[in-house]
């Protein structure tokens, strides 16, 4: 099997989105590809057609190789829940929580193990693997412990692509240093140095391209221009870049960008309608009028439910709400607008019973089982009878309350009674669906009700769902990249 490794000289190199592209040039050439990780970190996930669950990133590269997402293609997922702890997921199952040390004692035979077979796995279906590292194979404190750089690409003899980003300054330091730092035999798979996120013209950068490949004797294999994608990021430091600053916008959306947000995909669609404006706001900022609320997923509820309750943002959205806004949870998002939250076990990492937004007459309690999989429903709103799917991806019970005084405002939103809730004037909805968004009708139908309320005419709900749209960006990005980049010195080998 052939593989080729893509490594990073820092975090947000492009690894993800460059990964992404040569699964889909790689695919369009023939070749039966698989995308690979290791190890991720990361709160952005997907559940597979098994149940299992992987990286999100890994997925959308799945989709780019033209194939469907498996758990083997990321075999160790690791979700950060802010108290110096992260959930581990081996093989697509949650396993427990560990510190970074704990970790390293405790999972990383296992991680490895896992890995291996893995890839074993992955070798009887494809014939061509991409591989992603994470972070920098650098990391000199690091590196005894690392199972996704130089290990696996020494492991699978791979020849090795390092991705550098111009547009933070210090291209040949950071690429020269992390050469430097690799061992003998990291060093030597190196095949080819990409420079990305470049803005220049190139002429202007071309006796530096000259100087590093004299002095490190690997080529230079592309220069990417930057590129606009609406392709996810693997954590919410990507939502801090984002400006979405739509002059044409009928509407706008508020996002609450809680603390441990998680799956901040399910926004993607949004944001790839013209007429719609997407604001991520921090629970510190001003809420102000938009046409609708949303509370996304979160991996810590309670924790993020205490801090907008701390900055007055609970309040903020309860006024909102109560004024006739309409606010809209998902997940973590749906049980925070709950009566209450329970953790006896302390699961989340902080054990007790809070008080949630009350705008929904459920209670959850947070249980170990996590809840994964695939979903297909049909819609009662705002329209009955559309085809829904989705995934569900959750820690928590949730029972609504019947005998609350307002449970007979409230109508079940999908066939699926335990899928959520929307009240009958169709302001609050609370959903366990996550990909909701991605469904084209659904999600038009859902804009149109914001734009009757500002006496907009609606917009067409008979248009196809968000993988069609995403299918058209991934060979966008395949063809941006592909121009700009000779693949030729980590084809050709041995």
């Amino acid at each position: 099997m052939k593989a080729i490794m893509v490594v990073g000289t820092t975090s947000h190199a492009g690894k993800s989105l460059m990964t992404t592209a040569l699964c889909r040039i790689l695919s369009r050439q023939g070749w039966r590809v698989a995308p690979f990780k290791g190890q991720n970190m990361a709160l952005n996930a997907y559940v597979t057609n098994t149940g299992a669950e992987i990286g999100y990133a890994q997925a959308v590269q799945a989709w780019a190789a033209r194939v469907s997402p498996q758990v083997e293609m990321n075999p160790i997922l690791l979700k950060p829940q802010g108290d110096m702890t992260s959930q581990v997921v081996l093989r697509g199952r949650a396993v427990g929580r560990t510190t970074a040390k704990d970790y390293y004692e405790k999972f990383f035979d296992t991680g490895w193990q896992a890995i291996q077979e893995s890839l074993a796995r992955l070798e009887q279906d494809f014939d061509f693997l991409v591989c992603e590292g994470a972070g920098s194979p650098a990391e000199i404190n690091l590196k005894h412990r690392d199972l996704t750089n130089m290990r696996v690409a020494k492991h699978l003899n791979a020849p090795t692509l390092l991705v550098a980003d111009i547009d933070r300054g210090g291209v040949f330091a950071h690429i020269v240093g992390t050469l430097e730092l690799l061992e003998p035999d990291e060093r030597s798979l190196i095949k080819g140095i990409l420079i990305n996120k470049f803005r220049g013209q190139k002429e202007l950068l071309q006796s530096g391209i000259d100087w590093l490949v004299e002095r490190t004797g690997i080529p230079v294999v592309g220069v990417v221009p930057w590129l606009d994608t609406a392709f996810p990021a693997e954590d919410s430091l990507s939502l801090m870049e984002r400006s979405n600053h739509k002059k044409s916008a009928d509407i706008t959306v508020a996002v609450i960008r809680l603390p441990h947000i998680s799956n901040f995909t399910d926004f993607d669609p949004l944001e790839s309608e013209s007429s719609v404006r997407v604001r991520y706001i921090s629970p510190k900022d001003d809420l102000g009028y938009p046409d609708a609320v949303i509370l996304p997923g979160t991996k810590t509820t309670i924790s993020d439910l205490l801090v907008l309750q701390r900055t007055g943002m609970a309040e903020a959205i309860r006024n909102y709400a109560a004024a006739g806004g309409t606010v809209l949870g998902i997940c973590g998002g749906f049980q925070l607008m709950g009566e209450f939250l329970a953790d006896p076990e302390g699961i989340e990492g902080q054990d007790g019973r809070y008080k949630g937004l009350n705008l929904v007459p459920i209670r959850t309690v947070i249980t170990q089982k996590k809840v994964a999989r695939q979903r297909l429903v049909s819609s009662q709103f705002p329209q009955a009878g559309l085809p829904v799917s989705g995934y569900e991806l959750h820690q928590g019970r949730t029972q609504l309350v019947t005998d609350a005084d307002n449970s007979s405002d409230f109508e079940f939103l999908f066939d699926d009674r335990g899928l959520g809730v929307v009240d009958k004037s169709q302001s609050i909805w609370g959903t366990y669906l996550h990909g909701l968004f991605d469904n084209g009708p659904w999600r038009r139908a859902w804009l149109n009700r914001l734009r009757q309320q500002r006496g907009l005419g609606s917009l067409a709900t008979g248009i196809p769902n968000y993988r069609e749209q995403r299918e058209a960006m991934l060979d966008m990005l395949a063809d941006a990249v592909e121009k700009h980049i000779n693949l030729e010195p980590l084809l050709n080998q041995p």
